[in-house]
């Protein structure tokens, strides 16, 4: 639902008679740390170093905005952001969730016929890491729909930001680039640039926790650079 997806590949037949799988290119969950490879996640860390860089000019600049706008100067922000050992931020995410999912397939027409989802969201740290995979499948409330992903999330010391990775293991496919940023208090933000529908887009994931039994996640689109943002997924956890 990290995560929720950004981008469609298609719907296809499901197992179940009349039902749909969607399949996201994006973040999700419950497959165990040993089920991938550490192949695969030294592939992630050479992307995640590779874009880093470009991404979090855009993540920080949203942090200093919300500085700025609390009376918080610009320089104590950034110099927060800097400092702060985020490597745990997700750590609320640890374990397995009932998800309710509400999603707007037609995005950036002011449309308002959103679809909602039940089912699961399992989040879980592997190889002894902070780093976590997100196994995520959910099936709409008429029954026809179905949405199944994976979402990686991964911890840069360097920069304390994360890059959240969309996952389709039975393709062997790794989404790039990734989100990236970082967290500002109890919530984080995380900021990409796709192509939707053949226009650049920008995308933003929020996360945060609700209570001790909580968690909302929820996805925009950008088609101005950020001047306004419509959501078009939200995603809210409960044990």
């Amino acid at each position: 639902m990290d995560r929720a997806s950004v981008g469609e590949a298609g719907a296809s037949k499901g197992r179940g008679a009349g039902v749909k799988e969607i399949e996201m290119k994006r973040e999700r969950f419950g497959v165990s740390g040993s089920g991938i490879s550490a192949l695969v996640v030294a592939a992630v860390m050479v992307a995640a170093f590779d874009t880093t860089l470009f991404f979090m000019k855009t993540a920080e600049g949203r942090g200093l905005q919300s500085g700025q706008a609390s009376g918080t100067s610009a320089s104590d922000s950034q110099s927060a952001a800097l400092q702060h050992d985020g490597s745990h931020d997700f750590d609320f995410l640890i374990g397995d969730w009932h998800a309710h999912v509400r999603r707007l397939p037609d995005r950036l027409v002011r449309s308002n016929n959103w679809i909602e989802y039940d089912g699961i969201s399992n989040h879980h740290k592997i190889f002894d890491t902070n780093a976590n995979l997100e196994e995520f499948n959910v099936t709409s409330t008429d029954k026809k729909l179905q949405i199944k992903a994976q979402t990686l999330r991964i911890y840069n010391p360097a920069t304390h930001q994360w890059s959240i990775y969309g996952l389709e293991l039975d393709k062997g496919n790794l989404e790039t680039p990734p989100l990236v940023g970082q967290f500002y208090g109890n919530q984080g933000e995380f900021y990409n640039q796709q192509l939707w529908k053949g226009r650049v887009v920008e995308v933003r994931y929020i996360w945060r926790p609700v209570g001790a039994n909580g968690a909302h996640m929820d996805q925009a689109f950008s088609p101005d650079g950020g001047k306004t943002w419509e959501v078009n997924w939200t995603c809210d956890l409960t044990k």
